[in-house]
């Protein structure tokens, strides 16, 4: 059986437009959809143990909502093969648990809790930050039809997240285009460069070589590219506005530690479509 596409949800409006978006993602890819909720074990230290009723009261709330987040992906998508687990624990240890076993996370960007909170050490990001796999985060519009967008820098290794961004364009039979950002002129400037031009040249060749292995291999796909003088948030969030998906690394250059890099982790709060955060091979 192919790997599941996972989707954590507390039930809010939120995690039902990430349920929508992960089911026609697991119907696009031929996989199971797995729907899973969370009940964290509050309190957490005795002497303020939770009474025997208030947990029975959330596991029912905890059955009823995969209940009906299981109905609706089986109304709007019969064929979908779904599966539904209620598991006890912090919700972000839970789902990174589930990356071991699945294709891909998708949460929402906030909610009543839980999966979907997306405020600074939430769930979301704390997932992002560990997942063994992509996590989609789900926030904005996805227009159908919108072109898949990917934020790349090309001194780093960026080979898993356009494997990851081709994959998703040939998917949804879209356009690619490949951004890079960049900022500080005057170091180029300082290192022999003679002008704006030239820097922009050889940026773009450096981002093309990136991707070229890539094109190769999904010789289909469609592929556009800019490079920009902007920052990297500001200028992927800007182009997020016409894009069905943006794909970035979780992890910048200088990172080793698991937490999100700049860049990743403003374009999760800023951008205007749903995110793939892709964790590095």
């Amino acid at each position: 059986m192919p790997a599941p596409i996972v989707i954590g949800t507390d039930g809010s409006d939120e995690a039902t437009r990430a349920l929508d978006w992960a089911a026609a993602e697991a119907v696009l890819r031929e996989r199971p959809l797995h729907i899973v909720h969370a009940i964290e074990s509050w309190p957490p230290q005795p002497p303020y143990s939770a009474r025997p009723e208030t947990t029975e009261f959330m596991r029912r709330m905890g059955h009823a909502i995969l209940a009906t987040s299981r109905e609706r992906a089986r109304k709007r998508w019969p064929d979908l093969e779904t599966a539904t687990a209620l598991l006890t624990g912090e919700p972000w240890q839970v789902l990174t648990e589930q990356s071991e076993k699945a294709f891909e996370l998708v949460v929402g960007n906030r909610g009543q809790g839980g999966f979907v909170d997306l405020s600074l050490g939430s769930t979301s990001l704390r997932t992002a930050e560990r997942s063994a796999v992509p996590v989609v985060i789900v926030r904005g519009d996805a227009p159908e039809g919108g072109e898949i967008l990917v934020g790349i820098d090309p001194v780093r290794d960026a080979s898993a997240i356009l494997e990851y961004a081709f994959g998703a364009a040939t998917l949804h039979q879209a356009r690619l285009h490949v951004i890079h950002a960049w900022q500080n002129l005057a170091t180029f400037i300082e290192v022999g460069y003679s002008n704006a031009d030239q820097v922009e040249a050889d940026l773009r060749q450096e981002v093309v070589n990136a991707y070229q292995p890539s094109q190769n291999r999904y010789p289909e796909v469609e592929v556009i590219d800019d490079t920009v003088l902007e920052h990297p948030v500001t200028a992927l969030s800007k182009a997020s506005s016409k894009a069905y998906l943006l794909v970035v690394g979780a992890y910048d250059w200088h990172w080793s530690s698991p937490q999100l890099g700049s860049v990743s982790h403003g374009v999760v709060h800023h951008a205007q479509c749903p995110v793939a955060v892709v964790p590095p091979r």
